[in-house]
């Protein structure tokens, strides 16, 4: 199915006289320090926002939601409801009742409006106060867009609070693409689908007439690298989201094609090429075809990942007797061994901040998900189960996503998300199974 990026033409303007300085409090303004592996959520209202128009009334309160479930739903924040709200926000331009919010103890307050115009366009502005301080945090914002995209823009709103209270990017506007299954285990149906970061606004890119795995997100979130097995055997495609056109890469006769990465800069791809028995990994320039061979050994090389400067990769090999990650230069080289504990190690991804490396383990009949700095070293298990595995980072590198299948004949591959503190482990709201996810960049 053919898919168009919805574009969103954003308007960051300041609001008129919202915007005063803002104010310290004693041991300086709102923030959340997010350097341990518990915190005490953080208590936030979001009473429902303005309409400023008719038309916008029922958009006003769906968007004040959603940006409440955004920030509730990363395990960081903890929304006040607003049956305990002791005051209503009629205007946008009102003052702030700071004690009425401080009774409940709020600690930050997003109060909006949303206008809808004739032609279809929607407008909404938020402002974000720290209470205990009496203070906005920032300058008031305005974003703009089709009233078909009002989700976009409530997850844009969403990522400046999150952004101006821990001092991180968010990851509420982008998407993730996966593999929508369905039917009995032994016979299961795959289709290529995507979604908001949240679970909504699924869109099928490919129906079920032949196996697909792996999808891989480009790093301008506008194409999407897969495996499929249409032709008998497993080959690399690469599609474009908006038109849905798509070729096979590296057509080779005799060959199987599989595990494709991009690179960094977008204009190369990574991927392992399984030929006369052995499997190794090589690059391809997408503009012209060319062919590098990174490895060469009598084992299988497989699963790599780019580092996000673009000079290292991080994949799987059994060389050693067993699987386990290594590192290499770009241009392939003698790599270097980076796991060591016990049991098997695969799926290696590197984290858009570049300090981590996560991967899925199998020891002792278990299954984690779990990461490990660039070296080895620190190496953390965030969750354990039946299975786990296919880590994806999103992108700010907070937050892994990844497939949990439950046991047995009957078992069915769902999505989960885990903080890569090991907390806040959630399942992602679907319809129907899924697995195989890949989050995208940042929307632009």
């Amino acid at each position: 199915m053919n898919m168009r990026i919805l574009t969103l033409l954003i308007a960051l303007v300041l609001c008129v006289g919202i915007a005063p300085p803002p104010v310290q409090a004693q041991g300086g303004p709102l923030r959340i320090v997010i350097d341990q592996g518990v915190i005490e959520p953080l208590p936030f209202a979001v009473p429902a926002f303005v309409a400023e128009s008719a038309e916008a009334s029922r958009h006003a309160a769906d968007i004040a939601r959603v940006i409440a479930d955004d920030l509730a739903g990363t395990g960081l924040f903890r929304e006040i409801p607003q049956e305990a709200h002791l005051t209503r926000v009629t205007s946008f331009a009102s003052p702030v009742q700071y004690a009425d919010w401080k009774a409940i103890n709020a600690q930050a307050l997003i109060t909006g409006a949303v206008a809808l115009d004739g032609n279809g366009r929607l407008t909404v502005k938020f402002r974000l106060f720290d209470v205990v301080s009496e203070a906005p945090l920032g300058e008031g914002l305005q974003f703009g867009g089709p009233v078909e995209s009002w989700r976009r823009v409530a997850h844009k709103v969403a990522d400046q609070v999150y952004g101006r209270i821990t001092g991180e990017s968010g990851y509420f506007d982008s998407r993730v693409v996966f593999v929508a299954e369905r039917g009995p285990k032994n016979a299961r149906q795959k289709r290529l689908a995507i979604m908001d970061y949240d679970g909504a606004n699924v869109q099928f890119l490919t129906d079920a007439s032949s196996l697909v795995l792996a999808p891989r997100f480009s790093p301008d979130g506008g194409r999407v690298l897969y495996t499929s097995y249409e032709s008998g055997f497993p080959r690399v495609y690469l599609m474009d989201i908006a038109t849905g056109g798509r070729r096979a890469l590296d057509e080779q006769p005799g060959s199987m094609t599989f595990a494709p990465r991009f690179a960094p800069d977008g204009r190369r791809v990574v991927f392992s090429i399984s030929q006369a028995g052995n499997t190794d990994i090589y690059t391809l320039d997408l503009a012209s075809g060319q062919r590098r061979r990174l490895t060469s050994a009598p084992s299988i090389e497989t699963a790599p990942s780019f580092s996000p400067d673009g000079s290292q990769i991080v994949f799987e090999s059994d060389r050693s007797g067993s699987q386990q990650l290594y590192v290499m230069p770009d241009g392939g080289g003698e790599p270097r061994r980076i796991s060591f504990g016990q049991g098997r190690y695969g799926t290696p991804v590197w984290s858009p901040r570049g300090d981590l490396i996560a991967f899925t383990k199998q020891n002792k009949g278990r299954f984690h998900i779990g990461v490990m700095r660039t070296d080895g070293s620190e190496e953390r298990l965030l969750t354990s189960s039946f299975l786990d595995e296919g880590p994806t980072w999103s992108p700010n590198g907070r937050v892994i996503m990844f497939t949990r299948e439950t046991a047995g004949t009957q078992g069915v591959p769902a999505l989960y998300s885990v903080d890569i503190s090991g907390r806040n482990l959630r399942g992602v709201a679907l319809q129907g199974a899924a697995s195989d996810p890949a989050w995208s960049p940042l929307l632009p």
